[in-house]
């Protein structure tokens, strides 16, 4: 686990932009039953999160259409709701950073870490927006 210190600000990266903290896995799943799409962004302390997937993902719902509910779980802090997460993002092997799209509960478009790592925050928020216009 990493000091609440520490991940403060990395959490108000994306809170502070509308995203929703889910701290256990009963809130993943009511997160992910509710009507409409709901974006999952996996939080994490590496570099990749600083500087591109938290960026890319601020950017993307800058977008005209945007996903109805934005939420975040943080690897390394939010065990049990990371778990949860992760469950229904299967087959995609378990990444952090990631992010995840979600239509009525089904998995609909997912970007993982190896997507994210090395590419710059404009290419993610594209390829997000690219996925918000096909199924938002």
């Amino acid at each position: 686990m990493y000091p609440a210190e520490l991940v403060k600000p990395m959490r108000e990266d994306l809170t502070k932009v509308g995203f929703e903290e889910l701290h256990t896995a009963e809130a993943v799943e009511s997160a992910l039953a509710k009507e409409g799409t709901t974006l999952v962004v996996v939080n994490s302390v590496c570099g990749c999160a600083a500087a591109n997937a938290r960026p890319g993902a601020r950017m993307s719902i800058q977008n005209a259409k945007r996903p109805t509910h934005l939420v975040t779980v943080f690897a390394g802090v939010d065990k049990e709701a990371v778990e949860k997460a992760r469950e229904h993002m299967i087959p995609f092997p378990p990444s952090s950073p990631c992010m995840a799209l979600f239509k009525n509960g089904e998995l609909v478009h997912m970007l993982e870490r190896h997507h994210i790592e090395g590419r710059p925050a404009e290419v993610i928020a594209e390829n997000l927006m690219d996925a918000y216009n096909e199924y938002c």
